[in-house]
């Protein structure tokens, strides 16, 4: 496949001739030379998509869906080439992108395909003699900044919403995981979206994400990634004004009262947390447990959690790859010491496996921790298989256990009381609540959070009113109303 830049419905080298190497998380190895973009290449980039907008915007409606719908079709037919992309690039398990990454990408654009035609304007009552309608426009040229922990997924989250509405797109990759969004690239030339509609510039944050903020030709910027780099967003983009849509951090609390159903819970737990690796900004990373059942749940989960069998991503019977990155796992293991520091107990893992198979790869043992609701670890986004766990009392306690952070992403609660889960699922200050599960999403449902995890939401309708702006049009439809100054 090809490793540059795509501008224009072509692949070519960055103006700087820079590259980067990004490498494979189970040993370093190298996969391939990458194309880095600077400031010359958005420039050129933005150009592309501005001359393409107009001809896209135009399009019909239906005909836009189709071509989305015809890259899910390719993206189903590509499946393997996909999966095994992904985890090679990430340290996702084979097992998950085959199972979740690839099918989620494929049905984000099939519903989005279908969304095209389907999101429209209304008419407001006003009074007689008038049509007020409102009508939907895209915003134009849009840039969009892709993390490197569900590159393949998130690719698909911002692609398909916008594209729908009629926007083109400048979209960076993650440095460190630019593959699988390199080859939607080459699928949708292959589909026949138009050159210039898509353009994919694998780059460094602080130089092509940062040109990108600060660009005045971006009607809008759609960021997932840290919270550190939403507010250096923030302000870069200060100058132009451009629309800003942040999906950042998270500490998700995960809450198991004393009448859940433990398997379920303690399964459920093991998910959130572990699913991959823990980089997730969504993750389950605060237990919140009930002192009734805190013990046996701590026992169950400790051993599940012990078992889980850590390896080479492309193994099938890998269920916790490496994390992405070196400088990953190295923050992950410096959490433990914070841990330490501040009195928590590590119950298990805490440190990169001892097999000597894994030394070389960027991978973390399992780790759970004992802390208080006030510890570092308990407060800071560890991203990484990092899980804290305190205890409660009463339904008050564990409402402000889960609402003692800066972040408000997603939480959870286990429980078998439905009076219960409605008032908790309302009082939870978090942009996404599951009862009884976790980490579930839908290309129908709205993804975001409030606080210090940002704004905006990706998914469903309310992410076509994120990348569309509102146009009231009145029509004086009665000849005979008097003018303001008759004469």
């Amino acid at each position: 496949m090809r490793h540059q830049l795509f501008i224009g419905g072509r692949f070519m080298d960055a103006e700087s001739g820079d590259t980067l190497a990004t490498l494979n998380p189970h040993d370093n190895s190298l996969i391939a030379h990458v194309a880095m973009a600077g400031p010359a290449d958005v420039d050129k980039a933005i150009a592309a998509a501005k001359a393409a907008q107009p001809a896209w915007a135009r399009m019909a409606a239906m005909e836009r869906g189709r071509l989305l719908l015809k890259l899910a079709d390719a993206i189903e037919e590509n499946a393997e080439q996909l999966a095994v992309l992904e985890s090679m690039d990430t340290g996702h398990p084979i097992r998950d992108t085959r199972a979740l990454d690839v099918p989620r990408t494929a049905v984000t654009f099939r519903y989005f395909g279908g969304m095209a035609d389907k999101f429209e304007g209304s008419v407001i009552p006003v009074e007689a003699g008038f049509l007020n309608y409102l009508a939907r426009e895209p915003l134009g040229v849009v840039g969009q900044i892709v993390p490197w922990n569900f590159p393949l997924m998130f690719t698909s989250w911002k692609l398909a919403p916008a594209l729908a509405a009629g926007n083109c797109v400048v979209m960076k990759p993650a440095e460190l995981t630019p593959l699988s969004t390199l080859r939607i690239a080459e699928l949708m030339a292959e589909v026949g979206f138009p050159p210039g509609v898509v353009n994919i510039l694998p780059g460094l944050g602080h130089v092509a994400g940062q040109y990108m903020a600060e660009h005045g030709e971006l009607a809008k910027l759609a960021f997932t990634g840290s919270t550190a780099t939403g507010r250096r967003i923030v302000q870069a983009s200060a100058g132009n004004l451009k629309k800003l849509q942040l999906e950042l951090g998270g500490k998700g609390a995960n809450i198991v009262f004393g009448d859940a159903n433990l398997t379920a819970a303690v399964n459920g737990a093991a998910f959130a947390i572990f699913h991959n690796q823990g980089q997730a900004c969504i993750a389950g990373s605060r237990l919140v447990l009930h002192r009734s059942i805190a013990d046996e749940f701590i026992a169950r989960f400790t051993q599940l959690a012990a078992s889980i069998k850590l390896g080479n991503q492309l193994d099938p019977r890998t269920e916790m790859g490496p994390l992405t990155s070196m400088q990953q796992r190295e923050r992950v293991l410096s959490y433990c010491g914070v841990a330490l520091e501040q009195g928590g107990k590590i119950l298990l893992g805490g440190k990169a496996p001892a097999d000597p198979a894994l030394r070389q790869g960027c991978y973390v043992e399992p780790t759970v921790v004992l802390a208080e609701p006030g510890d570092r670890v308990s407060q800071e986004e560890v991203f990484g298989p990092f899980v804290s766990i305190t205890t409660f009392e009463t339904d008050q306690e564990a409402l402000r256990i889960a609402n003692a952070t800066e972040y408000g992403l997603g939480a959870g609660l286990w429980t078998s009381n439905l009076q219960r889960a409605h008032q908790m699922a309302a009082r939870i200050k978090s942009g996404m609540v599951w009862v009884n599960c976790y980490k579930r999403v839908s290309p129908a449902s709205p993804f975001g959070g409030v606080g210090q995890s940002g704004y905006g939401r990706e998914m469903g309708f309310e992410v076509m009113r994120e990348y569309t702006q509102a146009k009231s049009v009145w029509i004086n439809v009665d000849a005979n109303l008097a003018p303001y100054y008759p004469r």
